[in-house]
């Protein structure tokens, strides 16, 4: 990898940055809508049973907001669960994401281990050493798509339905040209709802709403059965990733 595409790479990331600085307070808030008022409070205490019911609609919920993220589809409505749980688990990936990228950085550059902060002081220090990042390429790259990867679950829980980039060829499985890419997920799916797979591991056949999908691992084979063109499937996912990624604006 070249020094420019490192450099090129640290640009985007300082914008992803920049988005992420910005939204990640706005998901704080999503966290905790409202104060609980006297009559919460004064409810008596959940016995055994409806403390389970709990539990497994919390756990259901949790499972339908991951399912509608991994197809780009933004929760609907408020959570009837105690905390939304959607959020807080974005909460938690970002917080902790920041703070191992923070970490790998200062550790790649020699700084030792970066002292405890919040995730907006800890995004302010990892754009401080963008310049630095860029001497070192494969980290340019980690930073890049970590940052774009956690602004993006960011901007999805915040309500911002994920871009779709059409692909060309058709699906392997139903033969429509229904092939769409996900940038933040770097994932292709068929979008057709009536198309089942034949892998038994795939969930499509069970859930309607699971769409068969292929990983960046699997973009060559799935280009040579669609008559698409895998180095095309990766172009199209980093060139709408660079054009208005959350209303930022080009690169």
């Amino acid at each position: 990898m070249s020094s420019d595409l490192a450099a090129q790479h640290t640009a985007r990331a300082a914008r992803w940055i920049d988005i992420l600085r910005r939204q990640f307070p706005e998901l704080l808030a999503e966290l905790a809508p409202g104060r609980p008022g006297a009559g919460t409070r004064s409810r008596p205490p959940l016995g055994p049973a409806a403390l389970r019911a709990l539990g497994e609609r919390d756990a259901a919920e949790r499972a339908e907001a991951l399912l509608g993220e991994q197809h780009g589809l933004a929760p609907l409505g408020a959570s009837a669960a105690p905390l939304r749980l959607h959020v807080s688990d974005a909460v938690r990936d970002i917080t902790d994401g920041v703070v191992e990228l923070e970490e790998a950085v200062w550790e790649k550059l020699g700084l030792g281990r970066p002292p405890r902060a919040d995730v907006p002081r800890r995004l302010g220090r990892l754009t401080a050493l963008l310049d630095d990042v860029a001497g070192h390429p494969v980290l340019a790259r980690h930073v890049l798509d970590e940052c774009r990867r956690m602004a993006r679950r960011c901007g999805r829980t915040l309500g911002d339905p994920e871009t779709m980039v059409r692909v060309s060829g058709r699906c392997p499985w139903c033969d429509s040209v229904s092939l769409r890419a996900m940038p933040a997920w770097r994932t292709v799916l068929c979008v057709n709802p009536g198309c089942r797979c034949a892998d038994e591991e795939c969930p499509c056949a069970d859930n309607a709403a699971h769409r068969h999908s292929w990983t960046e691992t699997g973009w060559a084979r799935l280009a040579a059965e669609a008559g698409a063109d895998a180095d095309e499937i990766a172009a199209l996912v980093d060139s709408d990733e660079a054009g208005d990624p959350a209303g930022a604006g080009a690169a």
